[in-house]
């Protein structure tokens, strides 16, 4: 055959070569295969991987290795994985920063694949994922935080004591301040750091306390919706490094810092808890402005070491992440704190107020979503917001009274500004993070530092 035959026979061969993406997918048994006991079975099903590759085998492959019974064929995966990322191998979080960074696309099974992985950990885990289960948000984002479900276990109307009898806490200890129609409650921060979550009836009202622990989060949701309680529980599973919740009803999973469902028969269903007000301070600070306070008692039924810092402690102590994000922003340290809002609606609004800006500007105005509000913020460092209507304050003396640029004398309450002839000013819903949590879910907020 001449130059031009052997050209023309290349041309048509290749014609009859199916382009990549019409390749038949390698099937879900590859996958589970790799976490076969016996090694060369499992290095077969890896190399049924490696033969059908696409970028999107890296999400299952990746969610896979802790699982992987041979430690040889691990290895074998993490380079499989490392020569299509270009990372170190045993860098997990770098291999998913690579993913996230792309839009492989998925492997038509990858959620009952998802399901059929994590039930080998706890069976209830399927309940989460599988086919036909919407999702509004990437599956290969959502990453088994390395417990099973509840296994944070969430504290259901624990035992609240009066303040003086709360002898285990020292004035500097950080609390959640929570008042609601004269019901005034505190949450230690060491305590929730082990339950992260607290189900209490509060002023007659069904209200769950959500603390992520590694986004640095706490936010009060009244867990009713048009009527429906949602009985919500610790999934065991993180969106960008921020905890997930579930219905005990649906199994749906649920963003904690939004209070909407995200995965599951809920997601897209227009659902989501309204946003109350709490607020972080210390234990000095909250029982003098609130001597009637109640406070957790130790006594919770679990056995843990409830001493200040003791959770998390080198969690804490660095500002390394135990589990990556999508991008990180290098404004601020990534869990350097932020007094983070949101607004609702279908242009919502996110802003991100640095904690020692708020610490060296007590009496601060801004906007959100045009609505005009101050944060005042008190020697404890806590943050209290208020619509303000567009008023401006001059001056608070860190406790109960604060003066408008007119002279006006406003008593400081934590439902509202009460003020010269009667006139309020509502309380907003607003919470502390970790910056890089905070970013990590809304790229697009505007940061004020």
């Amino acid at each position: 055959m001449n130059r031009a035959g052997r050209a023309l026979f290349a041309a048509a061969a290749l014609s009859l070569t199916p382009p990549a993406a019409a390749q038949p997918q390698v099937p879900l048994d590859a996958f589970y295969g790799v976490l076969n006991t016996n090694a060369p079975a499992a290095r077969a099903s890896l190399e049924k991987i490696r033969a059908g590759w696409r970028d999107a085998y890296t999400a299952p492959l990746l969610e896979s290795i802790g699982l992987v019974p041979v430690l040889s064929v691990q290895i074998e995966v993490l380079s499989q994985i490392a020569r299509v990322t270009g990372r170190r191998p045993h860098d997990l979080n770098a291999h998913y920063e690579w993913l996230w960074a792309r839009d492989p696309g998925e492997h038509p099974d990858y959620a009952e694949f998802k399901a059929g992985l994590y039930e080998q950990i706890d069976p209830r885990f399927r309940e989460y994922f599988g086919k036909g289960r919407r999702s509004l948000i990437r599956l290969d984002e959502i990453r088994w935080g390395g417990v099973w479900r509840d296994g944070i276990p969430p504290l259901k109307n624990p035992k609240m004591i009066a303040a003086g009898a709360a002898g285990y806490l020292a004035d500097g200890d950080v609390v959640f301040g929570v008042a609601i129609d004269g019901d005034v409650r505190a949450y230690p921060k060491r305590i929730l750091a082990w339950h992260e979550m607290v189900k209490d009836r509060i002023a007659g009202r069904e209200l769950n306390g959500v603390y992520c622990t590694l986004c640095g989060s706490m936010i009060l949701y009244d867990a009713t919706v048009a009527g429906v309680h949602h009985e919500l529980g610790t999934s065991g599973f993180l969106y960008r490094s921020n905890k997930l919740m579930y219905d005990h009803a649906t199994k749906s999973l649920w963003s904690t810092l939004s209070g909407e469902p995200v995965v599951g028969p809920l997601a897209g269903q227009g659902i989501e808890l309204e946003t109350l007000r709490v607020v972080t301070t210390t234990w000095g600070a909250w029982k003098k402005r609130h001597p009637g306070t109640t406070v957790l008692a130790l006594e919770t039924g679990h056995q843990r070491d409830y001493a200040e810092g003791a959770a998390y402690r080198e969690y804490f102590a660095t500002d390394r992440l135990m589990f990556g994000v999508p991008k990180l922003d290098a404004r601020l340290p990534n869990k350097a704190e932020v007094l983070a809002l949101r607004s609702r609606g279908t242009k919502p609004d996110r802003l991100a107020i640095a904690a020692d800006f708020l610490a060296a500007n007590p009496v601060y105005h801004d906007r959100l979503a045009g609505r005009a509000f101050v944060v005042l913020t008190d020697a404890s460092g806590a943050n209290r917001v208020y619509e303000s209507k567009g008023l401006r304050f001059a001056s608070w003396d860190g406790a109960a009274a604060a003066r408008d640029s007119a002279g006006g004398p406003w008593q400081v309450g934590e439902d509202r500004l009460s003020g010269p002839g009667g006139a309020t000013l509502a309380r907003l819903p607003a919470h502390r993070a970790f910056w890089f949590g905070w970013y990590a879910a809304y790229p697009d907020t505007r940061l004020v530092r």
